[in-house]
């Protein structure tokens, strides 16, 4: 936050008639509970009363909104030996990000804490949520309506509504955003008009106008801002690609992010990591060909949905793309929300303007049409199966180099099956020894050989026969366990 803009948020602040809901004034430091308590009470609140943020502010006065000036910092407080900031967020549910400015106004030391409004549930600060009943804050569950209340507005309120940036000026919008790229991916026409452009930027709820200014949400920064760093809380979502020189960590040859918004650089990333892979020569007739080891339509998808999928209110982590000699790795923060093993016949996600707007673009395939489409150009291509993993804090998927039949273990025998019997199910198929044995491409001798790897995967729980009744013969089929 700049000089210019923290002076008009605290001038509108403290233009408030009093404390409310979701603002609050501190003269100096009160001890580390209560902030945390207030942090909850004051992101509660935010969502209660229709706003973006809530706002605790040190060096105000409460009653008269006097700039007097503190002594207290939060940047530099502790509690023990850990950062106060570090301290409370281990300790927020979910973990919000503190944006938090300390600069001079007036020549007085401002303290300015912006919280982000409860969206999916409501802030609990150790196992407790709080709210603001007008200028005190109280535990929320002896509000019972007023959980009520905030467990149904918090519902609707997700990431892609919320504030980045606030109080901006129609300047500072078309500095901000690559208006000219929407037009361009949209198919029509620039406006001859700024109101043309802002008026399709509101439309699609890029921006929200409000008292004149205008608020930026982080669905319009992070589909089209020029530089995400600009907007608060989304300079680690920036996608980041390293490539390393063997299949380990040891050295990386290459580090580089891509600050763009997600739809003004998604050809250019795709591009970039396409010009990394390792590939192959194949002569074609009298001419030689490059032919990327992996197939790029399985990378168009596997990029896109690590973007349209990650949780955005895992903080400290971003979309990444990890190129070894033997695989490349794509991920993104955040669990996800279906299981790895319905990917390709489910969908579901949590960002579903984004998703929306990825898809009208051209960018991604239409809904429910992705990972299937991923699993059809791995066989096409004769890659291992992907891998989808999933950690405490993020969604992996792996591809594989290629490797021969016999080189791969069980486990990557076992996932192809599964993944070829799921392929052929959403195709209005069922998946038969000759099939799989196409997929591997071998021959008919061994049928074996397949037919021990279904018989892996049908102990694994992942297939079933098809009709119980047929479980024999070469006619055999077989089904994904959730059909």
């Amino acid at each position: 936050m700049d000089d210019r803009r923290f002076k008009v948020v605290v001038d509108h602040l403290c233009s408030l008639p009093q404390e409310t809901e979701w603002v609050e004034f501190k003269h100096n430091y009160h001890n580390a509970q209560e902030i945390g308590e207030r942090i909850s009470a004051l992101a509660n609140g935010a969502c209660l009363k229709g706003k973006t943020h809530g706002y605790l502010v040190f060096g105000i006065q409460d009653n008269t909104h006097d700039v007097v000036g503190t002594v207290y910092s939060f940047l530099v407080d502790k509690v023990g030996n850990e950062e106060l900031q570090h301290w409370l967020v281990q300790r927020l549910d979910p973990k919000l990000q503190l944006i938090v400015s300390e600069r001079k106004y007036e020549d007085k030391n401002i303290v300015l804490i912006k919280i982000n409004a409860a969206q999916d549930r409501p802030v609990r600060f150790m196992h407790e949520a709080y709210i603001r009943v007008g200028s005190i804050t109280r535990k929320l569950r002896e509000f019972p309506e007023l959980e009520k209340s905030l467990w149904m507005l918090s519902d609707g309120n997700d990431f892609e509504k919320g504030s980045c940036w606030e109080q901006l000026s129609e300047d500072d919008v078309v500095k901000l955003f690559d208006c000219q790229k929407y037009f361009d991916l949209m198919g029509l026409p620039l406006p001859s008009t700024r109101k043309g452009i802002l008026d399709k930027f509101k439309s699609e709820k890029f921006i929200i106008e409000t008292e004149g200014t205008y608020s930026a949400t982080n669905l319009g920064a992070i589909l089209f801002a020029k530089d995400i760093r600009e907007f608060n809380g989304l300079s680690r979502k920036a996608v980041r690609t390293i490539v390393y020189k063997g299949n380990n960590k040891l050295e990386t040859l290459k580090d580089q992010w891509e600050y763009s918004g997600y739809a003004v650089c998604f050809e250019r990333l795709l591009e970039s990591i396409l010009d990394k892979l390792p590939s192959n020569e194949e002569i074609q007739k009298a001419l030689r060909k490059n032919v990327t080891v992996y197939p790029p339509l399985a990378i168009r998808e596997i990029l896109a949905n690590a973007l349209i999928h990650q949780d955005f209110n895992e903080s400290g982590s971003s979309p990444m793309v990890e190129i070894y000699s033997d695989r490349i790795e794509i991920s993104n923060p955040g669990k996800p929300i279906i299981k790895t093993e319905r990917f390709i016949d489910e969908y579901k996600s949590r960002n579903e303007a984004l998703a929306s707007f990825l898809r009208r673009a051209g960018i991604c395939e239409e809904k429910g049409s992705g990972i299937d489409k991923v699993i059809f150009q791995i066989e096409l291509f004769q890659l291992p199966a992907p891998d989808f993993r999933v950690t405490d804090t993020s969604t992996k998927t792996i591809l594989y180099n290629f490797r021969k039949l016999r080189n791969m273990d069980r486990s990557d025998k076992v996932r192809a099956c599964y993944q070829h019997c799921c392929l052929k199910y959403v195709s209005n198929e069922k998946m038969t020894n000759a099939s799989l044995r196409e997929r591997f491409r071998i021959q008919e001798k061994s049928a074996s050989s397949v037919s021990r790897i279904i018989a892996d995967t049908i102990s694994k729980g992942l297939i079933k026969y098809n009709d119980p009744k047929i479980t024999t013969g070469r006619y055999v089929k077989y089904v994904p366990f959730w059909t």
